[in-house]
């Protein structure tokens, strides 16, 4: 699964393969994030709360690069939060 974005050490990742409703996984250590693409809530997983609020606040800034993304199947390298 590439990598579309690092930030604060958390790893973001998209499979284009898989089922279900367009999503990302984030990554932070050895805690995973599923994140629904349409709504931003994690459907899936245990982030820590620190965690989980800078990936809501990334996947705000680049909902509609990642929307395209999955869209078109396409991976883009997308900016952390700085």
């Amino acid at each position: 699964m590439p990598v579309i974005a690092r930030f604060y050490g958390i790893i973001v990742k998209m499979y284009f393969r898989e089922h279900g409703v367009p999503h990302f996984h984030a990554i932070y250590g050895e805690y995973v994030g599923v994140f629904d693409l349409a709504t931003l809530k994690m459907i899936e997983g245990d982030l820590p709360a620190r965690a989980k609020r800078l990936v809501l606040a990334w996947a705000r800034k680049y909902r509609q690069e990642l929307g395209e993304m999955w869209k078109h199947q396409k991976y883009v390298q997308l900016p952390g939060l700085e």
